[in-house]
């Protein structure tokens, strides 16, 4: 069942940890591109952003520094568009940075994989980085991978490591670089969501060439959505996308089909 909703509807994915212009010439990597890739996102129906910067070598990074830069940017020529900042480890760094950055990073919203939180097993410490943030105002959308993802969530949430208040979940399907998302499997992800932790607000976001039909799918469910060139670069069809645009915009298309 749709739930409340407290993010937008649509939210752009348009460069995350990894990829880089090798993959796409118009994969937006520098705080310029972003801005940029962002109102022609917005244009095309997006209504929110999932930001990830990178350092002058062009790899993922958590700086706060850039954080703020790219989050004032966006304030002054988006203004409507919802910012949201990563928290990805990307190999990079580890449980205990996550959770050190989390509090300190201001924004409106925040993806947390919970996985890489609690990969350490310091529960107590995750839950002081959770609540702080969340007490600051800051909502914090859950990335959940598989069902044991799903579990694990349940129960911190029953222990009060994650707070139960305006609860929000992004279901990832397929695998970076791995396996590719199957729309047969979406169905039985988003079923075991609202047995073991109803009244949340739920997107999904899919690796690979079935992810139009997935997003389009979920959206006439009435859930929410993350699109773009972090999880896919290519259109139902087969093509490569242009752009980043172009995505939200098919993804928009086959709603009205």
């Amino acid at each position: 069942m749709p739930r409340g909703n407290f993010l937008p509807q649509i939210m752009v994915a348009p460069n995350g940890a990894r990829r880089t212009k090798d993959d796409h010439p118009n994969l937006p990597i520098t705080i310029p591109e972003l801005v940029s890739d962002a109102i022609a996102c917005h244009k095309a129906g997006a209504d929110a952003i999932h930001v990830h910067v990178r350092d002058i070598k062009g790899q993922h990074t958590l700086d706060i520094g850039l954080y703020r830069e790219v989050m004032k940017e966006l304030e002054t020529t988006v203004p409507n568009m919802l910012v949201q900042l990563t928290t990805e480890s990307a190999g990079i760094y580890s449980p205990s940075e996550q959770r050190d950055i989390l509090p300190k990073l201001g924004a409106q919203s925040v993806s947390v994989a919970i996985r890489e939180f609690l990969a350490d097993g310091e529960c107590e410490s995750a839950g002081r980085a959770y609540h702080q943030t969340f007490e600051k105002g800051t909502d914090i959308q859950h990335i959940l991978y598989t069902m044991q993802d799903i579990d694990l969530l349940a129960r911190m949430i029953a222990k009060d490591i994650v707070p139960s208040a305006r609860l929000q979940i992004l279901l990832v399907m397929g695998t970076y670089g791995g396996i590719p998302a199957r729309f047969e499997d979406l169905e039985p992800l988003l079923s075991h969501v609202d047995k073991e932790i109803p009244n949340t607000e739920l997107a999904v976001c899919a690796f690979g060439r079935q992810e139009t039909r997935i997003l389009s799918t979920t959206l006439k469910q009435g859930h929410n959505i993350r699109v773009g060139f972090e999880n896919n670069l290519y259109h139902d069809n087969g093509e490569i996308a242009k752009d980043n645009a172009s995505r939200v915009a098919e993804v928009l298309r086959f709603i009205s089909d």
